[in-house]
């Protein structure tokens, strides 16, 4: 698998003219070695590509454990006397080498370094490459979304009055632990009012009676990404919740059915008429238009390729997986999101989160 990537990697290279590729972001060096130990928040290694070599770059602290293990990659240690820069240029040989580089990963005192050892250095997106899944790819996808479903069932019970939205999170994260997996994300709930922010940030919010649940948590699975998100209610939900709850569920389930029909006429799909589906169906009932994008693919990253928003230009394809999540969101009163993963596959789509949808009152 990682063989035929860099297989094609190569040809992007030799389409684009490039002498070589730099692969800094953490999941696509995952994607091209399966080797996933390097930290997203640190730059503890690169991968460089070129027409005839395979090179990993890192500290000492890495390359004694890293030697050998990875086959076909060569392992260099970079110091301050051998920096990133200075071994691509023993590696090239010459100033005037075209070099890919992932623009949106990059810091900015990295990329003064390059562009001053090199002249022609060029944005080289492996993420478009990411966006379409292999069968394996989608499995392991699954298996996350299996254990979120599996934490969705097991967190009612854990659920009290008085609660904080923190000990809540602290639930949802024991019961993923318990799985010995990890969260793909920062998990997200919301109480009451504080669920009128699309990404709140869970804090010492007790639960009081008769208040929204939002709970937005994914599962990290052999490097793969889950996400879902369900709103529930705590005591007995008004007919304003309930209505908001419903309006929301049915623009998830207009977006869908306009998925499928357009996969049974075999016609196109752009990613943007998907959004505008469930969006104007919200704005047709009265409510604010929806603040984010309603959906975003999933894989390595919690958020990759294909993005339905307003403004996208993606076309939805088989092999994509990406999730539908519409919400009402009225500031002082609380919020509702739901949110499912999909899969474009052969035989059409195929939701791949299947926790329970009809409006759930705790």
């Amino acid at each position: 698998m990682f063989e035929k990537r860099i297989k094609d990697l190569r040809k992007k290279l030799l389409k684009e003219k490039l002498d070589g590729v730099l692969i800094s972001s953490v999941a696509s060096i995952t994607y091209l070695t399966g080797y996933s130990n390097f930290f997203k928040e640190e730059r503890d290694g690169y991968v460089f590509i070129t027409s005839g070599g395979n090179y990993i770059l890192t500290h000492s602290i890495y390359s004694k454990a890293l030697k050998g293990k990875i086959l076909n990659f060569e392992v260099i240690e970079i110091s301050r006397r051998d920096p990133p820069e200075k071994i691509l240029q023993n590696i090239l040989k010459r100033e005037t080498a075209s070099i890919g580089i992932e623009e949106h990963d990059l810091r900015v005192y990295e990329y003064k370094r390059l562009n001053k050892a090199f002249k022609n250095l060029k944005n080289f997106e492996l993420k478009v490459d990411r966006v379409i899944k292999n069968k394996h790819e989608i499995e392991l996808i699954s298996k996350a979304c299996k254990v979120g479903d599996k934490v969705f069932e097991k967190v009612f019970k854990k659920i009290k009055l008085g609660m904080s939205e923190k000990q809540l999170v602290f639930e949802i994260e024991s019961l993923i632990k318990k799985e010995d997996l990890d969260v793909s994300f920062r998990t997200i709930v919301a109480f009451g009012t504080n669920a009128s922010a699309p990404h709140h940030l869970s804090g010492k919010t007790k639960l009081e009676m008769n208040q929204f649940i939002v709970m937005d948590f994914g599962v990290l699975f052999e490097n793969y990404c889950s996400d879902m998100t369900r709103t529930v209610f705590f005591g007995n939900p008004s007919e304003k919740q309930k209505y908001i709850y419903n309006i929301v569920l049915e623009s998830q389930k207009k977006a869908v059915e306009f998925l499928e029909k357009a996969l049974k006429n075999k016609k196109s799909i752009k990613a943007a008429d998907v959004d505008k589906t469930a969006r104007d169906y919200i704005i047709s009932k009265g409510y604010p238009s929806i603040p984010h994008s309603l959906g975003h693919g999933i894989g390595l990253e919690v958020h990759e390729g294909p993005h339905l928003s307003p403004k996208s230009k993606d076309i939805l394809k088989e092999g994509m997986v990406f999730s539908i999540e519409p919400g009402i969101y009225l500031e002082g009163f609380g919020g509702v999101r739901i949110e499912d993963l999909f899969v474009l596959g052969k035989k059409g789509l195929k939701q791949i989160t299947n926790s329970k949808k009809e409006l759930i009152a705790v």
